[in-house]
């Protein structure tokens, strides 16, 4: 009994990661429902991965801009823009796919670049920069086509969007083998560094999770892969571009929460001034922060571009909004400093579920629109709200008496006696999540 009451307090507390999960869970259920069960039929799970995964690549980029406590409006434009650069390098010019690729993932790192020029040195807001951004690379995507779409594309780089990895039983069985062992590996992989590293947070007298609480996420977590490993194997494997996915939510993961890069990211999101008190280079930190968004971009618009096999003057037009709703729903913070990579791929699953599951349901556009706009609202009011209750103290919190976290009882110094250093804000500031 013990145990489960002291699940439920660490439950209440990291109420903000747990609630993705959960309206992860219940949307899924919700369409699987409504639609009759066409919401997870291996096919339509395969659509869903692929028709999402340029998303989900700007959602890795964009959750991290928005820990350091900027915005990127303009990814959307600069997918549009790389595909264009590409129809016209392979389709125009004849360049081989295997050098157009880097060539446009190098002319991503540029436009990343220069903006984040304006930002980190010039001192432009990120808001203003990434707007003009938006209409600049809209209309050189205009230009560069001509008004025009290109077509068509090399088989092997459509299979970046939309190919599958060889089926090794030559498809003479039910399961797709090759994507069987993948999918097994990785959960083997998943719980056996799960429990190192909880060894390791024990060791060093850091844990703070209830055993009960972590054997429960570990198999529900383990579980949905296997249960996702199946139904993709029964339709025709895994997709290119998830392979692609999953190794950028591995290494970025690992930059955000094990590079001194990434304690510095939310340094800067969680407490500016601190952080340039403490010697981060704060500028240099947040140019490199938008070259990597920039060829997160352009990555996404070479995989959107792929999939459709042509290069669109409209390309990558809305990519913008969906990825900000995805680091949002994810549990990112407004504010700046809190946010992980993992809490924006589920973020980018809900909004690929919705638009999944409203497609299925034969919603128009205008319906969608509002749909996720609520859905998008209702992300941050419960973040706000989330905030309050565990000590926030606004005038929210006051109205609705929530409760809040009692003063300390020795008085405040103040603040030219209080030291400021990048890890008092660092640990004010950033939660480390194991979703």
């Amino acid at each position: 009994m013990s145990a489960l009451r002291e699940s439920l307090g660490f439950l209440t507390s990291r109420l903000r990661q747990v609630g993705i999960f959960v309206a992860l869970i219940l949307i899924v259920l919700l369409f699987q429902g409504l639609t009759g069960g066409i919401l997870l039929e291996p096919q339509n799970v395969t659509n869903l991965v692929v028709q999402n995964s340029y998303i989900l690549i700007l959602a890795i980029g964009m959750v991290m801009v928005i820990i350091a406590g900027h915005i990127d409006l303009s990814v959307g434009s600069v997918a549009g823009f790389i595909g264009a650069v590409a129809g016209v390098m392979i389709v125009h010019w004849g360049w081989p796919w295997w050098l157009a690729i880097p060539a446009c993932l190098l002319v991503g790192a540029l436009v990343g670049a220069w903006q984040g020029y304006w930002i980190a040195y010039v001192g432009i807001p990120a808001f203003i920069v990434t707007l003009a951004g938006m209409l600049i690379f809209r209309g050189l995507t205009l230009i560069t086509l001509k008004n025009q779409q290109i077509t068509p594309f090399p088989a092997e780089l459509r299979a970046l969007g939309g190919g599958f990895l060889p089926d090794i039983s030559g498809g003479t069985s039910v399961l797709e083998w090759l994507t069987v062992i993948l999918g097994v590996g990785a959960t083997v992989a998943l719980l056996i560094q799960a429990v190192k590293e909880r060894r390791i947070r024990k060791k060093f007298d850091l844990e703070s999770e209830p055993m009960v609480w972590f054997a429960v996420k570990t198999a529900f977590i383990a579980l949905l892969m296997l249960i996702i490993t199946f139904l993709l194997a029964s339709y025709r494997g895994t997709p290119i571009v998830l392979i692609v996915l999953a190794v950028l939510v591995i290494v970025y993961t690992a930059l955000m929460n094990n590079s001194v890069f990434g304690r510095h990211t939310y340094a800067i999101g969680g407490n500016l001034h601190a952080a340039e008190l403490s010697g981060v280079k704060t500028k240099a930190v947040t140019f490199r922060l938008f070259i990597n968004m920039g060829v997160l971009a352009a990555l996404a618009g070479l995989v959107f571009t792929a999939r459709l096999n042509s290069a669109q003057p409209a390309g990558g037009t809305g990519f913008e909004l969906d990825s900000i709703a995805a680091a949002f729903i994810g549990g990112a913070a407004v504010t700046g400093g809190i946010g992980t990579v993992a809490g924006a791929m589920i973020g980018g699953l809900i909004m690929g579920v919705l638009n999944n599951g409203m497609s299925i349901l034969g919603l128009g556009t205008d319906y969608q629109q509002l749909i996720k706009g609520l859905v998008l609202l209702l992300a941050v009011g419960f973040d706000i709200f989330n905030k309050n209750r565990s000590g926030g103290g606004s005038n929210l919190g006051k109205r609705f008496k929530l409760k809040t976290t009692p003063p300390a009882t020795e008085p405040a110094k103040p603040a030219e006696e209080r030291p400021v250093t990048v890890a008092a804000s660092f640990r004010q500031t950033r939660t480390v999540q194991n979703p």
